[in-house]
């Protein structure tokens, strides 16, 4: 069975894969003229308590377990 997944899903991945896994002392900061897909992604993840601050931040416990998942599943991927 293909699920369709919503192209926002997508832009949230692209977010989460631009945040350094390596460290809690490592964040982003999304500022206010990156694109509407940008801003309401990182509006998302922080709702879901992967990300620190709505405008980006840091990763959470959670955000940092989340992103070494889906840094094995890009490696497998490329």
């Amino acid at each position: 069975m293909i699920k369709n997944y919503q192209d926002t899903l997508f832009d949230e991945i692209k977010l989460l894969a631009k945040f350094p896994q390596k460290s809690q002392l490592e964040g982003i900061k999304i500022h206010n003229d990156a694109s509407p897909e940008i801003v309401n992604s990182a509006k998302s993840l922080f709702e879901k308590g992967l990300i620190s601050q709505p405008d980006g931040g840091y990763l959470t416990d959670s955000g940092l377990e989340t992103v070494d998942h889906l840094h094995h599943v890009l490696a497998t991927l490329s």
